[in-house]
């Protein structure tokens, strides 16, 4: 495990989990801790301020990463939490940047509650979790961003069989079938409510091995909204999806310089 994996995974499990979060930040954070968590200010400060509270309100608090990878100065974290005996239970989504000695300098994340009832039958947490195929990184990256930015948001007439398999679509967004049939009959719903899922922009994309990450911009049902894509590639490509949504707080509602 790198440094910075482990700055990121001490955050989480010595400073949130186990409740030591002034010695924990104070450890693990560099020179600045640029903060884009709705609700948080920045710096250390910041994150002192929201989790005396936090652990006052949560004092049973269980927390599973299920997966991490880095990508540069990045470190992703997708992982589970259930606080007081599952009274509430999340998804999250967290992107860390970290400067030269591994301390985490900036932070993004996306929340959401778990969902039981989902249509393919899986978790939004479950399914592989092994980083594998390093030689593939970049080819990897590279496919998912032509995807998003070019299909998705550019709008560019290219069959989705170039970039999702045929053979193989785990899906794990609860309201979305596995195959790339699940996915045109959730698209063909939004559109029979007369609601639409439309990506605005990319702002963060990392990967490695067979895992990418992107943080997107995005408008779902008319309401402006924040979510990480977790995609799966094998063979060229992607063979399993995740996601996590969240609605965009307005300028007014933010404590800090905003969600990206």
């Amino acid at each position: 495990m790198s440094n910075k994996i482990e700055s990121a995974r001490r955050l989480y499990l010595e400073g949130i989990r186990d409740g030591r979060f002034r010695e924990t930040v104070e450890a693990t954070t560099g020179a600045r801790y640029t903060q884009h968590s709705t609700g948080v200010r920045d710096g250390r400060e910041g994150f002192i301020e929201f989790f005396e509270g936090f652990i006052d309100r949560n004092p049973k608090r269980e927390i599973d990463l299920v997966r991490t990878f880095e990508d540069g100065g990045y470190v992703f974290v997708h992982a589970f939490q259930s606080l007081n005996d599952g009274a509430a239970r999340w998804v999250t989504t967290d992107l860390f940047d970290t400067d030269a000695d591994d301390k985490l300098i900036e932070h993004w994340d996306v929340i959401s509650a778990v969902v039981d009832d989902t249509v393919s039958g899986r978790s939004q947490i479950d399914g592989s979790t092994e980083v594998t195929d390093l030689d593939r990184t970049d080819a990897n990256k590279e496919l998912v961003r032509s995807l998003l930015e070019d299909v998705l948001i550019a709008g560019e007439d290219r069959a989705l069989t170039d970039y999702i398999s045929t053979t193989q679509y785990d899906q794990h967004n609860p309201l979305v079938a596995d195959g790339l049939e699940g996915f045109g009959a959730f698209l063909a719903g939004l559109h029979a409510r007369g609601e639409a899922m439309e990506y605005r922009q990319v702002h963060k994309l990392v990967g490695q091995g067979n895992f990418v990450a992107t943080l997107s911009e995005m408008e779902l049902a008319g309401q402006p909204t924040a979510v990480f894509d977790i995609w799966r590639l094998a063979d060229g490509r992607i063979v399993e999806h995740w996601d996590n949504m969240e609605p965009i707080p307005s300028a007014k509602e933010s404590v800090n310089s905003g969600k990206f």
